[in-house]
């Protein structure tokens, strides 16, 4: 076991190694990034659920809504993607069965579709580097525009909601759960970067942003300098979310490898090499923030394995589920 300067001096060398490889790995189009896994679809498309097309700022929006079984509208939980969300079906239907199992507890899911490496956030300018014309305004269509059309047109509860996200979708639902309580009294992140201001992680989530979707990260919140950097980084407002009351579901996998994950080719082997990098990274981000964050009404697991792959978001959600149904409506 490493302890004190040594151990310190260990992280820190696995961490750097671990930007490292983010940074040259994006640059691959197939390579793993801060989405997730590239692979099969594990449940794909399902039919129990609607388009639900909302007007907005960006444009006409669709929205996949998952109704609750016994058929409440008080009961709703938002589901984020990653950065490699597309415009589609959002990677929660594509890759997991969370919407069969989630109704069935009585809950409404709502998938928002798209937001390639959007952060779910208001952008500052439109992306100059991809003819973007009209910059992202996430956080005001999840929380007027989406929250809105839900509520008046399927009589969806306003208030009381939850919210969850993996890896880019973890970040954005506490920040979206910060500052909107009244909307979102539960949220949950599965991997997430947590700390996007910290040191060294600018400049790996501009390599990684330019591969997904060739967005460009300066015209997201602008300069280092800028407030919405500090406004959109978990750790730097977790005070705020504290005093919120918000109840929170954390995790983060340690970064190796479990019998799931198994290697049957040299593209699995690569994509295994890369999630085991994106997990140190998001376990050092999620660790910065739980010690920003200090006593709070908050679970965080840490399991004994994990990397940046589906099947361990998965986990969580059904790991997560009975304190998530405790504390909607």
């Amino acid at each position: 076991m490493r302890s004190g300067r040594s151990g310190r001096r260990w992280r820190n060398r696995r961490l750097g190694r671990a930007l490292a490889g983010m940074a040259l790995a994006v640059v691959i189009p197939a390579a793993v990034t801060v989405a997730g896994p590239a692979g099969p679809a594990a449940a794909s498309f399902d039919p129990g659920g609607i388009d639900f097309w909302v007007d907005s700022g960006m444009g006409r929006m669709k929205t996949r809504v998952f109704r609750a079984a016994d058929g409440n509208t008080q009961r709703v939980v938002y589901a984020l993607d990653g950065l490699r969300a597309r415009n589609d079906l959002s990677g929660w239907e594509i890759d997991t069965d969370i919407s069969r199992v989630l109704t069935q507890w009585n809950i409404n899911v709502v998938m928002p579709v798209g937001g390639q490496s959007s952060f779910y956030s208001d952008w500052a300018a439109p992306s100059n580097t991809n003819g973007q014309q009209t910059p992202y305004a996430w956080e005001t269509f999840l929380t007027r525009e989406l929250r809105d059309a839900l509520r008046d047109q399927l009589g969806f509860s306003p208030v009381g909601n939850g919210i969850f996200g993996l890896s880019m979708g973890g970040g954005a639902a506490l920040t979206l759960a910060t500052y909107h309580p009244d909307q979102f009294r539960y949220a949950a992140s599965y991997s997430g970067y947590l700390n996007p201001s910290g040191p060294g992680m600018r400049e790996s989530l501009r390599v990684a942003m330019l591969d997904a979707g060739g967005f460009n990260i300066d015209a997201m919140w602008g300069p280092p300098w800028d407030p919405r950097w500090a406004r959109n980084d978990p750790t730097v407002s977790a005070p705020l979310l504290r005093q919120n009351g918000t109840r929170l579901w954390i995790s983060a996998g340690n970064g190796l490898p479990g019998p799931r994950d198994a290697v049957r080719s040299p593209i699995d082997a690569y994509h295994l090499t890369n999630a085991e990098g994106l997990e140190t990274i998001a376990l050092a981000n999620t660790h910065a923030f739980q010690a920003r964050l200090g006593a709070a009404n908050a679970v965080f697991d840490y399991p004994p394995v994990g990397v940046h792959f589906w099947h361990y978001w998965t986990d969580q959600v059904y790991k997560m589920l009975p304190d998530l149904s405790a504390n909607l409506g």
